[in-house]
């Protein structure tokens, strides 16, 4: 691993804000802005004014990343493996103490005041993930290393499965996959690596999932089959976003969400309202400034000049990607639903600390590309 940076050299990277991805950093700002103002829209109807929550959680997400981004990654890196087992501790915690919602016991605090351990588990597996394949001085991974690999990501996901909360699980499978293609593996240990998957999910169907989970993908294959009952939530999704037509119904026009069609229209389908609310042209956007952060992202992985810097942005990268992917394919009915929140959109406190957490990362790490490690 990198040595660390030295005092002289750590300030002058901190100062060179010149080289900042600013690009970056306005696309997050930019979304998040977006989701706030939709927050306030498709809540408008609502007992509870989730507004101020929102804002709360946008307000403290901007002081973790401009703490993280003055934070060497490198020092994050170095402490990965205790954050890793204190994440763990956490999401054993939530098992044994934890507060149920959405059918998952997912959640640590008291009341509505908390977090969820599950997106905290994500950053800590990364970083020990970066740490591990980083110290793989080989072209190629080889089969001990991939083992070692999947066992990190594979205990924080059992954990998680257990609460249960499958959908949060299944997110550190495109983390795990980017960075071991980063890192070096071969193109017959991802045709295994495929089968493998392809028999856990039989495995997990068969034993591991509720009936409830298994009628949300029934509701996914025919969701006419039952309108008013299981296949009501992405029926009353997909009405809201064809409805938005070109130029959407108007701030707060939207039918579905403020006469509250529309369950879940400020969390995981917060999406469909923006598309009735905007329509096509402000769907466009949106996913036009998901396109601008993860290109620049990726432009980041691209600069770093170390191997650790690499699998992390690529890792993180990754997550936020897949997140924005799943999210948007949900609510138009490609995927079935499963409680995946958008980036920056969502209401939601722990999510949208960890989407600023890993915009400082980024951020932090390009700006150090400039010093001599």
């Amino acid at each position: 691993m990198a040595t660390a940076l030295s005092l002289t050299d750590e300030p002058q990277a901190i100062r060179n804000f010149s080289g900042l991805d600013w690009a970056l950093l306005l696309s997050a700002l930019l979304l998040t802005g977006i989701g706030v103002v939709t927050v306030a829209s498709a809540t408008a109807e609502m007992p509870i004014n989730f507004l101020p929550r929102q804002a709360l959680w946008v307000g403290i997400g901007l002081v973790l990343m401009v703490v993280i981004a003055a934070v060497n990654y490198r020092t994050l890196v170095d402490l990965a493996l205790p954050a890793y087992l204190g994440g763990l501790g956490l999401l054993v915690f939530v098992l044994i103490a934890g507060q149920v919602g959405g059918g998952a016991r997912s959640w640590i605090g008291v009341g509505s005041l908390g977090g969820q351990p599950g997106e905290v588990a994500k950053l800590t597996t990364a970083l020990l993930l970066a740490r591990y394949l980083s110290s793989v001085n080989k072209r190629h991974l080889e089969i001990k290393h991939i083992a070692i690999a999947v066992g990190i990501v594979l205990v924080p996901m059992v954990l998680l499965a257990l609460q249960p909360d499958l959908g949060s699980a299944a997110m550190f499978v495109p983390m795990l996959a980017g960075m071991l293609l980063v890192a070096g593996l071969r193109l017959r240990f991802l045709v295994i690596a495929t089968l493998v998957v392809a028999a856990a999910g039989a495995g997990l169907w068969t034993f591991g999932m509720q009936d409830y989970q298994r009628e949300r993908v029934y509701t996914f294959i025919n969701p006419a089959a039952d309108p008013l009952g299981a296949g009501y939530q992405v029926q009353q999704s997909k009405i809201a976003v064809g409805s938005g037509q070109l130029t959407g119904k108007g701030y707060r026009q939207g039918t579905q969400s403020q006469l509250r069609f529309l369950p879940a229209r400020h969390t995981d389908f917060i999406f469909a309202v923006l598309a009735e609310e905007w329509g096509f042209l402000g769907v466009m956007l949106v996913l036009g400034l998901y396109a601008v952060f993860l290109i620049n992202a990726l432009r980041v992985a691209l600069r770093a000049r170390e191997r650790a810097a690499v699998l992390l942005v690529v890792g993180t990268v990754s997550l936020v990607a897949f997140h924005v992917l799943y999210n948007t394919g949900m609510v138009v009915g490609f995927l079935p639903i499963t409680g995946i929140p958008i980036p920056f959109l969502s209401y939601g406190g722990s999510f949208m600390l960890l989407n600023f957490m890993i915009t400082g990362l980024v951020l932090g790490i390009d700006v150090r590309r400039y010093a001599n490690a």
